[in-house]
């Protein structure tokens, strides 16, 4: 039976790592749910062997169920009909397997039924899950929306939606419009107060909503007459049992076929206030994004995954010339190259996901009693961390994912032009991942002061100071060399205080970051599994270190007068 955990020894390596033992630790909270329920772990061990055999099953029914649902899904879609939305019989077939095995909200607590997973796991679901089918994952993962209820919401609306969501029910985020983008302050959704009624009222349109007819909605609305920009912003719950909601239609996309698009009308829609009135996209909408942009991330490395795969397939099987065309080293650089990339696309994930973990955490610990002075340190050190390495990961590996199923077509030739074949359909799918939940341009601006305030280069400094195996010095020693190019390429254009000159080589300067921390992370992954990663890490390391020279010599050779080229 084919089982999409256990044919991957790379997530069992990432769920090894040693900060795992302190992240479990804070989410157990010294394992005091193993007096209360019994599905809940009593130690550290307990508590992996349940990530482990819960990991199993969800492996076991992506490789069964939904991936060889997937092709199916993507040929008949959802339909809508009356203003509602139904998913195809595949889709359906999807998420009755999921309830069956109650694996529906995996990361909420227990108290609401979850299985209190941390986000290194959950992820791994989501890694899982993304490579039998991109789409499915948007319908799936938008479960995480409970995590804004779980963080903002009062302890009645949480009693209230959250056991729902452990039930099966759907959630989305209602963010954009038709004529507010990537630019969430000029949302005009309105929410009006009705006094006597005690109620708020939604009117409006919202536009490119993933899964936009679940049955939980997070809605951003304009809650302050007369005002114009993101502090007249509120977050709200809407209901869809209290009706008030149309999809006007579902969009004709490229790809993620199965996951339903929706244009939805909002006509006196009653909906509950999230937190405080103006917070909207100040505070809860940039915690809900950072956990849309993970698990973009996982996404990415599914389809990643599922791209080498179906390419190195391919060459083992295609022969042309007497052999195989894997023996040719035209095919066999991209099929290294397209591992290196999906590897280094995971250790990113995993590693980002850890500091996610560990600063949310101890924010949810917060909210019970007073941190510990080290505590709070901690806090703060995890969530720089976390902030910093969200919009590097979502942009690089949302890049790879596309650059891999661009190759996985190549090696396929005419073939892969074929919807005969799922590398057709993975390049569609993959094509969403560097633009929505802000496209690639966007993590740049999000990652840049993390390259202007040192952010990176302390990470990268700390990464240096760990031991590598002693025949991996000579890719350490090629990294430190990088990380001096580095600090070269961000003096120089730093020091004319130019803002638009900064603007223009923020992309170089942030990407040569990542390469350097990918770097040295999959070094780390070599030192303890070096029949799994070394291999990857000699390849991306070289790929690394030409980028982050032609990034150089691009500035060296660029002067703020040249922008005056592209500028026209």
């Amino acid at each position: 039976m084919a089982n999409f955990y256990t044919d991957t020894p790379q997530l069992k390596h990432h769920l090894q790592h040693p900060l795992m033992k302190r992240i479990v630790e804070l989410k157990e909270r010294n394992f005091a749910d193993s007096e209360k329920y019994d599905y809940a772990p009593f130690d550290f061990e307990d508590t992996m062997d349940s990530y482990h055999k819960v990991l199993e099953v969800v492996g076991e029914i992506c490789g069964e169920i939904i991936d060889a649902n997937a092709e199916q899904v993507d040929q008949t879609g959802p339909t809508v009909k009356n203003g509602r939305v139904t998913y195809a019989e595949a889709t359906k077939e999807n998420l009755d397997a999921l309830k069956k095995a109650e694996l529906l909200g995996m990361a909420l607590s227990r108290k609401y039924g979850g299985l209190n997973f941390p986000m290194v796991p959950y992820m791994m679901s989501a890694d899982i899950v993304s490579r039998a089918d991109a789409s499915f994952q948007n319908i799936w993962m938008l479960q995480e929306c409970g995590e804004t209820i779980y963080q903002f919401a009062t302890e009645e609306q949480k009693d209230k939606y959250l056991p729902r969501v452990v039930q099966g029910e759907t959630m989305s985020m209602d963010l954009t419009e038709p004529d507010a983008g990537s630019d969430l302050q000029a949302v005009m959704l309105k929410a009006t107060y009705n006094e006597e009624e005690d109620q708020w009222y939604l009117n409006g349109v919202k536009r490119f909503i993933t899964n936009g007819d679940a049955d939980i909605h997070l809605v951003l609305a304009r809650s302050e007459e007369g005002t114009k920009d993101a502090r007249g912003l509120s977050m709200f719950i809407y209901d869809k049992r209290n009706g008030g909601v149309n999809v006007r239609r579902i969009e004709n996309k490229m790809g993620i076929k199965g996951a339903p698009t929706c244009e939805l009308v909002y006509k006196n829609a009653k909906a509950e206030l999230v937190g405080t009135r103006r917070m909207g996209l100040i505070k809860y909408v940039m915690s809900l994004m950072n956990g849309a942009r993970l698990g973009i991330m996982a996404q990415s490395v599914g389809l990643s995954e599922a791209a080498t795969r179906e390419a190195h397939a391919y060459a083992l099987e295609r022969r042309q010339f007497g052999k195989s065309i894997i023996e040719f080293p035209a095919v066999y650089e991209m099929l290294a190259n397209m591992r290196a990339k999906t590897d280094a696309s995971r250790t990113l994930l995993y590693e980002t996901s850890r500091f996610v973990d560990m600063y949310k955490t101890l924010e949810d610990i917060s909210r019970e009693r007073k941190l510990t002075p080290e505590e709070r340190t901690e806090m703060k050190y995890y969530s720089r961390l976390a902030d910093a390495f969200t919009p590097l990961g979502k942009g690089m590996s949302s890049e790879y994912a596309n650059e891999n199923a661009y190759d996985a077509i190549q090696v396929h030739g005419g073939s892969g032009f074929m919807k005969d074949y799922k590398c057709e359909r993975l390049y569609r799918d993959a094509r969403i991942t560097n633009i929505y939940e802000g496209t690639t341009q966007l993590q740049v601006v999000a990652a840049i002061r993390h390259v202007t305030t040192g952010t990176y280069l302390q990470r990268i400094k700390e990464y240096e100071a760990m031991s590598v195996a002693p025949e991996l010095g000579a890719l350490k020693g090629t990294l430190a060399a990088m990380t001096g190019i580095y600090e070269k390429l961000v003096e120089q254009v730093t020091s004319p205080k130019d803002e638009e000159y900064l603007d223009f080589h923020a992309r170089r300067m942030v990407e040569s970051a990542g390469h350097i921390i990918v770097g040295h992370l999959l070094l780390q992954d070599a030192t303890v599994n070096p029949d799994l990663f070394r291999r990857s890490a000699e390849v991306y390391i070289h790929h690394g270190q030409i980028e982050v020279e032609k990034n150089y010599r691009f500035v060296e050779h660029s002067s703020i007068e040249a922008l005056a080229y592209y500028r026209g």
